[in-house]
């Protein structure tokens, strides 16, 4: 039987292959995109089963409203991808306070407001797999993007704790982290702070690492759809999968990092009980 999608951030990048590796094994996709232009190419090869409708994440009352708009198109949902977000670049001290609340506004609450939109849909079916797009960037973090890992870590303890409180309504929920890909996340889709001299090392050192970074561990975004299909196609899919393979070489290492520094702390921990 074939899945009914709505697809946030459909017009570039994952969401749009995302879209595609859907539509094309005969899926049906709400795509959502702030420029309804953005997926004329999908409209024309695919027609009908494709429904664009134009959203900003951050508009809730807009959100509810598309939701209401695909579920009564459709007659479903089955899949749920929260995929639009951006990247803020910038030291804690360099960015504002308004360019941190504009990036959980999208990454966060945007997400927020399609979840919550498509639950009470979701439990009257018994059924549907809600996939929240977080990063390698969710569960560990790197200098100058301190404003993008409080977005997506906030999302990973969101998304952790949806899923033990949807799954008695056989609602199920991944948080996929993927590495770098070769998408638009770090040029014209990021914001970046007004840079303070201070910083130019990290930056500069941030920069030499990326260069070094073999061409291999970047991700080819078209594979990241027939990826997608695997997951929600899964009869127990996982609450997290990593995207790439630059992930499963660097976040092991951390973990293990953060064993041993709690481990070598336990002794304080224990003192810490006060009995």
């Amino acid at each position: 039987m074939d899945k009914i999608w709505f697809i946030t951030g459909a017009g570039r990048g994952f969401g749009k292959e995302f879209a595609k590796a859907a539509l094309g094994r005969g899926d049906k996709v709400t795509a959502t995109v702030r420029k309804l232009g953005d997926v004329d190419d999908l409209v024309e090869e695919f027609g009908d089963a494709v429904l664009p409708l134009q959203l900003d994440v951050t508009d809730r009352a807009g959100v509810f409203a598309a939701v209401g708009q695909a579920s009564t198109h459709f007659g479903r949902l089955d899949v749920v991808v929260n995929n639009a977000g951006y990247g803020l670049f910038g030291a804690i001290e360099e960015i504002t306070e308004q360019q941190l609340r504009d990036q959980l506004e999208v990454n966060l609450f945007g997400v927020l407001h399609v979840t919550q939109a498509v639950l009470p849909v979701l439990r009257k079916q018994g059924s549907g797999h809600i996939v929240q797009i977080s990063t390698i960037g969710g569960v560990a973090a790197f200098p100058s993007l301190g404003g993008y890992h409080a977005s997506k870590w906030a999302l990973e303890g969101l998304s952790e704790s949806l899923a033990q409180e949807v799954a008695p309504f056989g609602i199920k929920v991944t948080l996929v982290e993927p590495g770098g890909f070769a998408t638009d996340w770090s040029g014209s889709s990021a914001v970046r702070a007004e840079p303070q001299p201070q910083y130019h090392p990290i930056r500069h050192a941030m920069a030499e690492r990326g260069k070094q970074t073999p061409p291999e561990l970047t991700g080819d975004p078209a594979a990241a759809g027939p990826a997608l299909l695997d997951v929600v196609d899964a009869e127990q899919p996982p609450l997290r999968v990593f995207f790439g393979t630059m992930p499963t070489m660097i976040v092991p290492g951390i973990y293990q990092s953060r064993l041993d520094t709690w481990e070598q702390w336990k002794h304080v921990a224990i003192a810490a009980n006060g009995h």
